[in-house]
């Protein structure tokens, strides 16, 4: 899943509406077995670190829990790894609070 402000969307939305550049924020549910972990934690990290996501989330479904990475000094960086119980925010969407469990 994906979110783009409406300005960022000017920007980077063509005539056909094909986005032609990076989202702000991009969330994975991680996928089981060794592949899926190393596409999505090293693979897709640095795509999205180098293409300029702002907010990479990866969902671990089967352990209950969301790694966020934000953009810190030019790449995205593990900035919190919350647990079911806990409440995840975003500076990009600064009125959106949910408790990580209703992820699941």
């Amino acid at each position: 899943m994906v979110w783009v402000s409406t300005e960022r969307l000017k920007a980077i939305e063509d005539e056909a509406g094909h986005l032609t550049g990076a989202p702000e924020l991009v969330v994975e549910v991680l996928s089981p077995g060794t592949e899926n972990f190393k596409r999505d934690r090293e693979t897709k990290l640095q795509l999205y670190s180098i293409t300029g996501v702002m907010e990479y989330w990866l969902v671990e479904r089967f352990k209950q829990l969301v790694d966020i990475y934000r953009r810190r000094e030019g790449e995205l960086t593990l900035v919190a790894t919350l647990l079911e119980s806990e409440e995840i925010t975003s500076p990009l969407l600064p009125d959106f609070h949910c408790l990580v469990q209703n992820f699941f």
